[in-house]
């Protein structure tokens, strides 16, 4: 996978987005993607960019309301095949630690 992006679809709504949240990450299933979700967006990983605009279309028109807040923020590094848990890994590396609190 060569495709590394960083998605966020949500209605702009009052109450709670949730439903239409998951409507948005659960349209990703019908694309060769590789996904995870977390509390600013979700990461999706793809061979090709044309299949990540595909999966972030989709994901986009899943949502049910009058007004979509879509980004898409894509790194495609076009001469390597990294993936995006080898970009954690790496800062982790260098930090020495998880990239993360301890505090849970």
């Amino acid at each position: 996978m060569t495709v590394i992006a960083l998605l966020s679809v949500a209605p702009v709504i009052e109450d709670s987005m949730a439903a239409e949240v998951a409507k948005a990450v659960d349209a990703l299933e019908d694309f060769d993607v590789e996904y995870e979700t977390n509390p600013m967006g979700t990461v999706i990983e793809a061979d090709d960019v044309g299949t990540l605009f595909a999966a972030a279309e989709a994901a986009h028109r899943a949502v049910d309301a009058d007004r979509v807040s879509t980004v898409l923020k894509i790194d495609d590094k076009r001469t390597s095949e990294g993936r995006a848990r080898e970009k954690v890994d790496v800062v982790e590396d260098q930090l020495g630690r998880p990239a993360r609190s301890e505090s849970e």
